[in-house]
């Protein structure tokens, strides 16, 4: 992982596209972490299926609502500190230095990401929040006050990783364009430089001779 100094979120500039001692018979894998990406679909999914079917299989709400917050805590703890870094490459966490500050740190690391697994990823980090804003429409409109708590905790939670890997995804993008803008104005400063300082050659004769 690339070290971070506080306040400051670390990315690499460019990326990486070899592949790393060790994992050249990974390189044409369908998938490279198949119980990672299980996993990571798994909780987030059970949580949705079980707001949805709860109300079918039980009257208390009390049971209903730990059951979908315990899947909600395990999806966000796998999203956050497995899946985003085995997957995509990223990761976001928060420390707090010696004065009582928080810092937030976004990272993106530098390795080759099996574009199915991040195809799954993104979907996951996407799609399930767009589920949960429909279910707070509804239940704003159906003035289920109690049910909306639990779709605003869920919110809450799958919104937080969708947030920090979209800033984690897009400041790599934004550091790799401002390091290609910084390289294409050195060489062209070399190129004017060495274009205005340079001495001509002096201009050679050719001797002919006469037959």
């Amino acid at each position: 992982m690339n070290s971070a100094t506080p306040g400051v979120p670390q990315v690499p500039l460019l990326d990486d596209d070899t592949i790393a001692f060790g994992e050249e018979d990974n390189a044409n894998k369908q998938f490279v972490h198949p119980y990672i990406v299980f996993f990571h679909l798994v909780f987030r999914s059970s949580a949705i299926v079980v707001y949805i079917l709860c109300g079918w299989f039980s009257d208390s709400f009390i049971a209903s609502f730990v059951l979908v917050i315990l899947l909600l805590s395990a999806d966000f703890w796998t999203v956050k500190n497995i899946s985003g870094r085995l997957l995509v490459g990223l990761r976001w966490w928060n420390y707090v230095d010696d004065d009582g500050k928080s810092h937030w740190v976004f990272e993106s690391r530098q390795n080759r990401v099996n574009r199915n697994e991040s195809r799954l990823f993104w979907l996951g980090l996407i799609l399930c929040p767009l589920i949960w804003s429909g279910f707070f429409l509804i239940c704003l409109f159906g003035l289920k006050f109690k049910w909306m708590l639990l779709v605003l905790i869920a919110l809450t939670l799958t919104g937080s990783n969708l947030y920090g890997y979209v800033k984690c995804n897009f400041g790599a993008k934004e550091n790799l364009q401002t390091a290609t803008k910084d390289f294409l104005k050195q060489q062209l400063l070399q190129n004017a430089t060495s274009f205005m300082f340079s001495q001509p050659a002096p201009p050679t004769t050719a001797n002919t001779g006469v037959v």
